[in-house]
């Protein structure tokens, strides 16, 4: 019999590094409708729902739940949908999700962020009188008072609310249960996992101070608060959510930055970033991000088989100025002056005799700089 899995929906390239979300408890993953859509133009995102929340089952889980349960259903929907290792951010009851994985499958986990959550949510005797109560009365109640415990006054979302009321009684209870059970304070210390944390600076629910706490026990864990935004945030706050997740998830804008350095220099990229304002602060990050983070880490042409495309390229459209810079980068990436002349002389056929004419005046240039040890200059 095929197991049942939680539901889910997918978004992004198939290609991109996998990005789960998880949800806070009495909402389903429509938490990230403003958030998912700008992720997966980097990620392939995979959104959830706990069980009896949004279209995921309600006997997936059951009295006595613990977070280890839905930490579990989680893995069985990466495992089912071929995914070994994955970025995972949760709010709330998601977010806890994250940090027993973090704890107990860090393996799995390559990336982390922790939104408006806690290592533990004061205590067990609140859960079970929730509990207690939806088991008895139904959810009509606590939906309604949805919008004073997940947002700031005057600010609501009435499809999260729905979701809220229409979630089942047994398995939010179960999820009540599973809150009740957690605490995982003692076992901070133990995760390697890059950490983020993001609170909501009016949050009554977990306050910054929870993140806080986090924060101090993981080791070179971030903290993030945002004015403005209460338990949801990234349904209240979505902006400025992305941008937390965007710097902490954009692990191919710091590993670009490495290989742009080893190709570049330090002398280069140092007066690159000296000269970046405002008005230039996105085109860098996109090059950092997409064309060294993605392309020039690609393992399927080593940085020499690059090289020689690139500097085509530059002769081609008769960017002389980069094709000084990237001259210099074909020395750092093992190309000799003969190997830059065979290529230029290549673009001769292809490109122009005058393209190669000037292309051969710049090379010529920049490794007699070289050969008189001026190759940090221009």
């Amino acid at each position: 019999m095929t197991e049942k899995l939680l539901n889910h929906r997918a978004e992004g390239p198939v290609s991109a590094p996998p990005l789960l979300l998880g949800p806070s408890l009495g909402t389903s993953y429509a938490l990230w409708d403003e958030v998912a859509p700008e992720l997966s133009a980097a990620h392939l995102v995979i959104l959830w729902d706990l069980p009896g929340h949004g279209g995921s089952a309600a006997e997936l889980i059951g009295p006595g739940a613990t977070v280890a349960d839905l930490a579990g259903l989680v893995l069985a929907l990466a495992d089912a949908l071929g995914v070994e290792r994955f970025a995972y951010a949760g709010v709330s009851l998601g977010g806890a999700v994250g940090l027993h994985l973090a704890v107990h499958h860090p393996e799995r986990v390559s990336s982390l962020a922790v939104i408006c959550s806690s290592a533990h949510f004061n205590g067990a005797k609140p859960w079970e009188e929730r509990a207690a109560l939806v088991r008895r009365e139904g959810l009509a109640e606590l939906a309604g008072s949805a919008d004073a415990r997940w947002f700031t006054p005057g600010f609501t979302v009435p499809k999260l609310v729905a979701d809220h009321r229409d979630a089942d009684p047994g398995a939010y209870a179960a999820c009540c249960d599973a809150l009740a059970a957690y605490d995982l304070r003692d076992r901070l210390p133990e995760i390697s996992t890059p950490t983020l944390l993001v609170a909501g600076r009016e949050d009554p629910a977990t306050p910054p101070a929870h993140l806080r706490e986090i924060a101090d026990a993981v080791p070179g864990a971030a903290l993030v608060e945002i004015p403005g935004a209460s338990h949801l945030a990234p349904a209240q706050r979505p902006e400025a959510v992305l941008t937390a997740l965007r710097a902490h998830f954009g692990g191919d804008a710091r590993r670009g930055m490495e290989v742009r350095r080893q190709v570049l220099g330090d002398t280069h990229v140092d007066r690159a970033q000296s000269r970046q304002t405002p008005f230039t602060a996105r085109f860098q990050d996109f090059i950092s991000r997409y064309a060294w983070g993605e392309i020039w880490t690609d393992p399927t042409l080593s940085r020499r088989e690059r090289s020689m495309i690139t500097l085509t390229a530059l002769v081609a459209h008769g960017h002389y100025d980069e094709l000084a810079m990237h001259v210099r980068a074909a020395r750092r990436n093992g190309l000799t002056p003969e190997e830059i002349g065979a290529v230029l002389l290549q673009t001769a056929v292809y490109c122009g005799v005058p393209a190669a004419n000037s292309a051969f005046a710049t090379a010529q240039r920049v490794l007699s700089e070289e050969e008189n040890g001026d190759g940090g200059r221009a």
